[in-house]
């Protein structure tokens, strides 16, 4: 009988018992597969982020907690505008709140004048009238979302707009909210000549890092943003998702090889007179040895793959829910699964650690006279 074979049917003995352990890795791993998703899609909006409307980095106020709590300045805007490097300098002010059912609507403050240099593509419809204050630009996730066309309106913040235009720029979190007048998204967020980020485009043949470095020596206060090291400097969320991915994957590979161990213990203890057999007609302990670590590892691959497929399943579910898609895009990186067999893997060999040794060091006549 092939080895292979062997082991398989070894784990099939107790089936039930298999089983159980399996759905319990299995969660583990999706646990650990679908966090890491969630972390590198969000990464990947994040660097949409700093990259929106074509720009070479965005600017936000060093040392924030949050990216939404940036506060610029027109003063700061102009200063920056100036440097002769710069071609041109946009401010956008973000704001959120409930529209339908997305309690986390996405709106960008916007200078009418800005939008073609800022590169918003339209689908249909004009840009924002300078000097308008109740017109809105739609992004097209979000005009599917609400239901809404040309010369509709939305109700936001107690008033109505009217939609004169709708844009894709093909960044999920811009497609998903709306553009509005700076002045408007002033006045209703009460934050009177200020924005969260300015977005800038350089010359050409420009030294991004020497800009960057002279902006941020020129001003302490602000943090120019190109790679999402730097996003940390505005934001601390994506070093707690980091931490957060890291602490789950370790608590699972704990938890799963407690699991795992318990179960080939339980094996082991159950086929002592078969390993004394086995140890009597020649097999050696390198063989024992295999034999049980096998076991564990094909349990857990197998627990890697239900998990793996759990893990797509409920991220391609959380998409149901409209604020997800707003700020979202799912990509699944191989890294990620990879991950996910590197953790099955880890608690095999955890959990079969002291089974196999208990396994290797049983005396064969003991082993052939146990009961």
């Amino acid at each position: 009988m092939p080895f292979f074979v062997l082991i398989f049917r070894n784990l099939l003995r107790q089936r039930i018992r298999t089983l159980l352990t399996a759905v319990g890795i299995s969660l583990g791993i999706a646990t650990v597969v679908a966090l890491g998703v969630v972390t590198h899609s969000l990464k990947a909006t994040t660097q949409e982020i700093l990259r929106a409307g074509g720009a070479d980095f965005a600017i936000g106020q060093a040392g924030s907690a949050d990216l939404s709590f940036s506060t610029l300045t027109q003063e700061q805007l102009n200063e920056i505008a100036a440097y002769p490097e710069v071609d041109h300098a946009v401010g956008l002010l973000m704001a959120f709140s409930r529209v339908g059912s997305n309690p986390y609507f996405v709106q960008l403050g916007i200078e009418p004048a800005d939008l073609e240099r800022f590169e918003v593509p339209l689908l249909e419809g004009r840009y924002l009238a300078s000097g308008a204050t109740n017109e809105i630009l739609l992004g097209q996730e979000a005009a599917n979302q609400l239901g809404k066309k040309l010369g509709d309106t939305v109700e936001l913040k107690d008033r109505s707009f009217t939609v004169v235009g709708i844009y894709r720029t093909g960044d999920v979190w811009e497609d998903g909210g709306a553009m509005l007048p700076l002045a408007t998204v002033q006045e209703y967020e009460r934050k009177s000549g200020l924005m969260t980020l300015i977005y800038v485009k350089a010359k050409a043949g420009t030294d991004l890092d020497k800009l960057t470095a002279r902006i941020e020596e020129d001003h302490p206060e602000l943090a120019t943003l190109r790679t999402l090291s730097d996003y940390n400097e505005v934001d601390q969320g994506m070093q707690i998702m980091d931490a957060l991915n890291l602490a789950i994957s370790f608590l699972a590979v704990f938890i799963g090889g407690i699991g795992v161990m318990n179960t080939m213990v339980m094996s082991v203890m159950e086929r002592t007179r078969e390993f004394g057999i086995l140890r009597a007609v020649g097999w050696r302990q390198r063989r024992v040895l295999q034999m049980v670590l096998g076991e564990s590892i094909l349990l857990c691959l197998i627990g890697a793959l239900i998990g793996s497929t759990l893990a797509v399943i409920f991220t391609r579910v959380i998409l149901i829910f409209p604020v997800v898609r707003s700020f979202l895009a799912l990509e699944y990186t191989p890294d990620v699964f990879i991950r996910g067999l590197a953790v099955g893997v880890a608690v095999a060999l955890l959990g079969a650690l002291y089974p196999a040794i208990r396994a290797v060091r049983l005396s064969p006549i003991q082993a052939i006279r146990y009961e």
